[in-house]
């Protein structure tokens, strides 16, 4: 029987400020990252820290799809310092709010998985982010070495398997990128941060960084996920692109 294995990205604000992630609810969140090896992840990870905003990330077979999203969710949820986004989670889509976000990606079955996740954040809840962040997925769509790409910002309800229902008013979108060959990641990073930072108002940070920026602006951080390793892609692509003197 073939495995379907799939990544899933899950990001929420359960800072309690609204510009970073404190130390320990970092630390928090990663000591639980192993539960979810338990109930059926092959790898997960906490791959993005934007402003005040986690993404916990995990690959993981189709069968334990629900089961693992619903353990991301509890994580955050345990270790909320404000429930912030995971109140917006409904069981029926009539109550569904501004809730967490969510991004899903198929995996080429005979390749070894490796990704790229993209995180956004807003100060002022600024509309324009899902416009910058759907410009990064038509950037990624069709390039030589991705699989799937996962997260396109579109109107209504959507539903979370394994999670619920939020509604489409989220301002912390998070794009999965699946990658069929691991040296194809700087093309599609760059790829993609050069579509969002030709966006106004648009700023790429080093995981982990406050969100420091005039309201009206929106941060991006770029993890890759390669060999079940999570590496910061802001500073590496950022040398990329300087002008050489």
């Amino acid at each position: 029987m073939v495995i379907i294995l799939k990544l899933t990205s899950i990001g929420a604000d359960i800072s309690s400020n609204d510009v970073s992630c404190s130390n320990k609810l970092v630390r928090n969140v990663k000591r639980d990252i192993s539960l979810l090896l338990e109930i059926g992840a092959f790898k997960a990870d906490l791959t993005n820290i934007t402003g005040d905003d986690l993404v916990i990330s995990a690959f993981v077979p189709n069968k334990n799809l629900e089961t693992v999203n619903a353990g991301i969710v509890e994580i955050l949820r345990k270790n909320a310092e404000n429930l912030g986004d995971l109140s917006g989670i409904s069981p029926q889509p009539e109550g569904a709010g501004e809730g967490i976000s969510y991004a899903e990606a198929v995996i080429r079955q005979d390749r070894y998985p490796d990704a790229i996740i993209l995180a956004f954040d807003t100060y002022g809840g600024e509309s324009f982010v899902g416009k910058v962040a759907n410009s990064a997925i038509q950037s990624a769509k069709g390039m030589d070495g991705v699989t799937d790409v996962g997260g396109q910002i579109t109107g209504g309800v959507r539903r979370i398997p394994g999670v619920g229902y939020v509604s489409d008013k989220t301002d912390d979108p998070v794009i999965a990128v699946t990658v069929e060959d691991i040296e194809s990641i700087g093309v599609i990073a760059g790829a993609m941060v050069g579509s969002v930072l030709g966006n106004k108002n648009v700023y790429l940070v080093k995981r982990g960084s406050p969100s420091y920026v005039i309201p009206g602006s929106v941060i991006i951080s770029v993890s890759a996920y390669m060999n079940g390793n999570v590496m910061d892609l802001a500073v590496p692509l950022s040398n990329r692109m300087r002008i050489l003197r």
